[in-house]
């Protein structure tokens, strides 16, 4: 049985929140909108983080400054055994000294690190959200069996799951990682700064006002497949001439996306990491996604906040996303399928509006920031009085 919770000296709940690094994501975007949004009457949150990677973007300095935060050293994502015991001896410390009621941690190794902190200082409530997993397409065969077997172990030591959208709850339940009963489905809370008109947006990025405009935002790295990216925009430029394809984000594979990009006559254009996305999505007609596996897609959630169809890899939570059909299209991972979506909304402006509609409608009622806000603190309201039992 878990020790009962400590009592705050101010009547507050101590929540201590972890996650490997900050970097532009949606992990990123879903732990600062949980600092912000929970009561801090009620809550008193601390947020310990690590240090974001080459190639990445800070969330923190770039959307979030306001967002108070405890740099752990060694907790960045690299996996590295003097670091990651150099960390958990740091993560243990901090957790005996605030003696939280919760500790809940997002992303694999702060997932790990952190809850094998919490089980040392036998905190009353561990939580871990899986933003998505690591179960295809990151690692081989061999790599993703020890995977596996560790976050197994480790949901043995949490009270409870969070999964991002159901797929993602039933492909880990599908390894046998938790049961059914730990885990509560709560969906990314997204939002977007008010947006400038498509003629000003497609003026701030020299973007002609009659061009079709394909959006990707998103890391260029192996499991977002920037290959079948440029694969796909070969395609359409191919269909059509005229049409720009935007890429905003970066990565390990961006100098080669770029390089394979050249002979498109510029009709990929890489932006790098954008702080403007609201601009972006104005500009599109379409938002692109190519990935091999996802969570459940931040970038697909603000464009359906924009109103933007989008044509997308069936992985993962995506299908939770698009409203296949009705805001968006869903294809299989392949180019080719890829391309023709995409082609067939430019083609057809009425369908677009109507996806459009249908896109704000479905992340108004499913995606909005006060849901998810409420959803966990619902959430920890229930682990709370299970323990005051």
């Amino acid at each position: 049985m878990a020790p009962s919770a400590p009592t705050a000296s101010d009547g507050r709940i101590r929540v201590v929140r972890i996650i490997a690094r900050m970097n532009v994501g949606g992990p990123a975007v879903q732990v600062a909108t949980l600092m912000r949004g929970l009561d801090p009457d009620r809550y008193d949150q601390h947020l310990l983080v690590g240090t974001v990677g080459d190639g990445e973007r800070d969330y923190l300095a770039t959307r979030a400054p306001d967002v108070a935060v405890t740099v752990v050293g060694g907790l960045g994502r690299a996996p590295r055994p003097f670091d990651d015991l150099r960390a958990l001896a740091s993560i243990r410390r901090i957790v005996a000294e605030l003696r939280p009621h919760i500790v809940h941690t997002h992303t694999a190794k702060a997932g790990a690190l952190g809850r094998a902190a919490a089980a040392l200082a036998r905190v009353p409530l561990v939580v871990h959200t899986f933003h998505g997993h690591l179960l295809h397409g990151y690692f081989g065969p061999g790599l993703t069996r020890a995977v596996v077997t560790a976050e197994r172990l480790a949901a043995r030591f949490t009270t409870a799951l969070v999964a991002v959208g159901p797929q993602v709850r039933d492909d880990l339940l599908a390894a046998r990682i938790g049961r059914p009963g730990q885990y509560t489905v709560v969906p990314p809370g997204i939002g977007l700064r008010p947006a400038p008109d498509r003629g000003t947006a497609r003026a701030s990025l020299g973007v002609a006002p009659d061009a079709d405009v394909v959006l990707y935002v998103g890391r260029l790295t192996g499991i977002k497949r920037p290959d079948r990216l440029l694969d796909v925009a070969r395609r359409v430029h191919d269909a059509r001439p005229a049409a720009v394809v935007l890429v905003a984000g970066d990565g390990d594979l961006a100098a080669r996306a770029r390089a394979d990009a050249a002979g498109l006559d510029g009709a990929v254009r890489f932006l790098g990491w954008r702080d403007d996305l609201e601009t972006l999505y104005a500009a599109a007609d379409v938002v692109l996604l190519t990935s091999d596996n996802e969570g459940t897609p931040v970038s697909l959630i603000e464009a359906a906040h924009a109103g933007r169809p989008a044509v997308a890899t069936d992985v993962g939570s995506t299908r939770y996303v698009v409203d296949d059909g009705r805001s968006g299209v869903l294809c299989p991972p392949d180019a080719a399928a890829l391309a023709g979506a995409v082609l067939d909304l430019l083609g057809d402006p009425e369908r677009r509006a109507a996806m459009s509609a249908a896109a704000v409608e479905h992340a108004a009622a499913r995606f909005g920031r006060h849901r998810l806000v409420s959803d966990t603190e619902a959430l920890y309201e229930r682990l709370l009085a299970t323990t005051a039992r």
